[in-house]
């Protein structure tokens, strides 16, 4: 039980000042309480004895009012000491968890769900925060009270009768640590399963459109039912450990107060101790029973807390693929594109997504790449983009591994428009210059004219300040494709990628945009992959993926020439094009 104060040690040792403050505090308080049933035996001793007055009833009443005042005052203190002190443990893990995410690769974030991160950065943090504070609220006030309370049963009233009385207590150790290690493994499966009822409402919520399409809102329902009563059957077992301490407790402390009253009254009846002296006992007896009561409240905080540490400092222990090189090139990116992969294969997959693949960029030209879904066109942006390290080749910019860059220059040279665009719930305008927070309304514009989208913005009824909702949700997919594609150009990056990012829009509204693009960006390099031959058949160079090879290379012109893949997908879709064109 105490293994779980070590794993907070680090936190205790930098607020130290404060959580000695509310331990005092807790002590003179249980001091103080500890006092009341001697004032309250000598004023039953004066009264059976004849002496008791207002003088003296007045002087204890006083001293009982005084004694209240000032623990009103230390609970006050140490309250806001130790729950503060909780408060801030939460904080400081909570920003740990963020930081830690945000730097996380994208290995990462396939092995763990959303849901699951998400369970970590709230559920398991209110579990640690009640240790740094119940825990130690708990553990104190049951050491102080029912250690002082034992010591003035022992030195107040009586030793022998204290010993006869608390005989019981060792059973209580026994079963409480017993319970305590099956509380503990039997949390760990509480909270897996809250992460994953907590996974499959982020990806309900998110998917909601889908569920909709397809008519599974029952079917879906009757799965998150399913994942709820997990969780009630782990909690469920959980509790009935938990409710199996209080009926031993009670069992204990009746046995207390049986041997307290036989051999109390018998030490009355022999002159040994006075009534006044065995009614403060029992008064102590009483005040025992909340130490014991608390003991299994401190288990269930303790377990359920060190359970939730030990998977958040699990979560936090995992090492990334990606890791900066000592004495990185903190420089602008600039120049040639050399990609050089013998091969590559994804984590956990047994066939290479890209083989043998090799071709020079020069700065300022234009890559196209294009072929079937599943081809490897988005595999070659994640390695160029650090996503993975672990293939068998070289990637090099201006000659240099991309490997001894450091990470922030790559992140600031390199910008991708993906396939999935993902928008923030905020106004257009802030969305553009996410990456770029300083630029005017004026440089915001320029970029949105540059993504074809400027006209679009501005028939909106608050133009720039419109907000998109969750993700772009008030938006089309080509609104949401060209706003993705200016926020890109924002941050004026070395090199540009769009990955299928046109796909949304009329090929009247690509030829546009490409053409402004190239026009903006004749001194820096883009790549473009696409389904549609017209997204890249301006491109200096293009390549033809095939199964993660190339399978053709060269120019528009020379490809056409070939009578490959690329031919036959160019002629069927110029073919459906005249075939739209006579529809119309």
């Amino acid at each position: 039980m105490f293994d779980t104060f070590k794993k907070y040690g680090w936190f205790f040792k930098l607020r130290w000042k404060s959580y000695t403050f509310g331990v005092v505090a807790l002590i003179i308080c249980a001091i103080l309480q500890v006092l009341n049933p001697i004032i309250i035996g000598t004023i039953i001793d004066h009264f059976i004895a004849g002496t008791l007055n207002w003088e003296i009833l007045l002087f204890f009443v006083s001293l009982i009012l005084v004694f209240s005042l000032v623990m009103y005052a230390l609970r006050y203190g140490w309250r806001m000491a130790l729950f503060g002190n909780s408060t801030l443990i939460e904080s400081l893990l909570r920003n740990r968890l963020f930081t830690f995410f945000t730097r996380m690769d994208a290995e990462f974030y396939q092995k763990y769900r959303t849901g699951d991160l998400m369970a970590h950065a709230t559920n398991d943090l209110a579990a640690i925060r009640f240790v740094a504070a119940d825990g130690v609220l708990t553990l104190t006030d049951a050491l102080s009270l029912g250690g002082i309370t034992l010591f003035s049963m022992f030195v107040f009233i009586d030793w022998k009768l204290t010993l006869f009385s608390i005989l019981p207590l060792p059973i209580l150790i026994i079963v409480s640590t017993y319970l305590g290690k099956m509380i503990h493994a039997r949390y760990r499966g509480a909270l897996q399963a809250f992460s994953s009822m907590n996974n499959h409402v982020q990806e309900s919520v998110t998917g909601i459109k889908v569920l909709k399409t397809f008519g599974e809102e029952k079917e879906d329902f009757v799965a998150f039912k399913e994942e709820t009563q997990k969780v009630v059957d782990k909690n469920q077992r959980v509790y009935k450990l938990k409710a199996a301490l209080s009926p031993s407790i009670e069992i204990i402390m009746g046995l207390t107060y049986v041997i307290a009253l036989l051999v109390g009254g018998n030490y009355v009846q022999t002159g040994r101790i006075s009534i006044g002296d065995l009614v403060a006992f029992i008064s102590y007896i009483g005040m025992m029973q909340w130490p014991l009561l608390a003991v299994g409240g401190l288990i269930n905080t303790l377990e359920r807390g060190s359970a939730a540490y030990d998977r958040v400092e699990n979560l936090l222990a995992y090492t990334p693929s990606i890791v900066e090189t000592t004495n990185a090139y903190d420089q602008s990116l600039d120049g040639d594109i050399d990609f050089a992969i013998q091969s590559f294969t994804y984590p956990d997959d047994v066939h290479p997504a890209l083989t043998n693949i090799s071709f020079q960029l020069e700065k300022g030209k234009m890559l196209g790449v294009v072929g079937r879904t599943g081809s490897g066109k988005s595999t070659l942006y994640k390695l160029l983009l650090r996503d993975y390290d672990q293939y068998d080749g070289a990637i090099s910019y201006n000659n240099i591994n991309i490997k001894d860059y450091a990470l922030e220059s790559l992140k600031k040279g390199i910008a991708i428009v993906p396939q999935e665009n993902f928008l923030f719930s905020t106004t257009i305008r802030e969305n553009i210059r996410f990456g770029n927070p300083t630029l005017s309304q004026e440089e915001v514009e320029k970029y949105a004219i540059l993504a074809n989208i400027h006209e679009d913005i501005l028939e909106f009824p608050e133009g720039y300040d419109t907000k998109v909702g969750e993700r772009g949700v008030s938006l089309s997919g080509g609104q949401k494709q060209r706003i993705a594609i200016a926020r890109a150009l924002a941050v004026e990056p070395e090199c540009l990628i769009l990955d299928d990012s046109l796909s949304a829009v009329d090929a009247q509204t690509e030829e546009t945009i490409l053409s402004l693009l190239k026009q903006e960006r004749r001194h820096k390099t883009t790549i473009i992959s696409a389904h549609r031959i017209s997204s890249i058949m301006h491109a200096d160079e293009i390549i033809v993926m095939k199964k993660g090879k190339m399978s053709e290379r060269g120019t528009h012109q020379q490809l056409i020439g070939i009578n490959g893949w690329y031919n036959d997908m160019y002629q069927k879709q110029q073919l459906e094009k005249k075939l739209d064109g006579e529809g119309m």
